[in-house]
């Protein structure tokens, strides 16, 4: 049974939307004081948003062509159950290289079972074109339900999200100059020379640190694949962080309010506050790339080679 819709009071609210900090309110902040009533508009304005993001989630998608998608899953910090809120969020850039929210559900980052969920029901409400390519982080239960629901979209990995991760199983001592020539993969021109960079981290690395070079080698075929894509869009794709970034701000919204109250509220203020930072979503470089990706032209090192 789902829990009731349990929200923040009316100053939380006006305040995570709004974007103010806590220094603003002073040193209090703006948490809920101990006892203090919820004013009756706050569950008016809450169940709207609630409603709005229903109506959303319910909204038809037949006819639309996301060229390029990104899938993430975010954490919040506060607890509001006996677990953590995860939002799986998927971002897509459409032909003229505009970038949308097209889902975000309540569920588990690594379960295939709730990325299925969330990529058939946009299958059902008429997402039927698959993407060229989508990002995101290994780690996602998003692949497997991917590569079920849309087989021939190719996969990249976040390099982002690898970096950190194999940063990680190394000694601090060896952090920076490993990250210097992972940046040396990416940052190539060309895939040959990146195929180079990484075959050096790996002789340099492999006999000492093998997790770290193991968990770089599992996903090689997967973190390159954006070279066979147009270079203007690289930056794009080589990270999820357009997902990142505007989901760092839902966050720190969240802890300023110290919680937004029940998952469902939880849910909606993210929801709301997505829904305004989308208006503010800049396109794609080289937009004008993405019509040859859909008539089928070649890309080799991100230079167009033939249909």
């Amino acid at each position: 049974m789902r829990s009731s819709l349990q929200i923040p009071n009316r100053r939380e609210v006006h305040f995570f939307v709004r974007g103010s900090c806590a220094r603003d309110e002073g040193a209090g902040g703006v948490g809920r004081q101990s006892g203090q009533s919820q004013p009756p508009g706050d569950l008016g304005m809450l169940t709207a948003w609630h409603g709005e993001y229903c109506d959303w989630s319910k909204r038809d998608l037949t006819g639309r062509h996301y060229v390029y998608v990104w899938a993430d899953g975010i954490y919040f910090g506060c607890r509001l159950t006996d677990d953590r809120l995860c939002l799986l969020v998927l971002m897509g850039a459409t032909a003229d290289g505009k970038k949308e929210l097209i889902a975000m559900i309540d569920g588990q980052r690594e379960s295939e079972t709730s990325w299925t969920s969330l990529l058939l029901d946009c299958k059902a409400r008429g997402l039927s074109t698959a993407p060229k390519l989508a990002t995101g982080d290994g780690s996602l239960g998003f692949w497997i339900a991917l590569s079920k629901a849309f087989p021939s979209t190719a996969q990249q990995r976040c390099w982002v999200h690898k970096t950190l991760n194999v940063l990680d199983k190394l000694p601090k001592s060896e952090q920076a100059a490993a990250k210097r020539m992972l940046h040396e993969v990416w940052m190539s021109a060309k895939r040959e020379d990146a195929i180079k960079a990484f075959d050096r981290f790996i002789e340099v690395y492999g006999t000492k640190w093998p997790r770290a070079t193991a968990c770089l080698e599992k996903d090689r075929v997967e973190l390159l694949a954006f070279y066979d894509f147009p270079a203007e869009h690289w930056q794009h794709l080589r990270t999820s962080n357009p997902i990142e970034s505007t989901f760092a701000t839902v966050r720190l919204r969240t802890y300023r309010t110290k919680g937004p109250g029940s998952r469902e509220a939880g849910l909606s203020m993210a929801f709301k506050l997505a829904r305004k930072a989308e208006s503010r979503w800049r396109k794609l470089n080289g937009s004008d790339k993405l019509q040859d990706l859909i008539d089928g032209i070649v890309f080799v090192d991100g230079e167009r080679i033939a249909a």
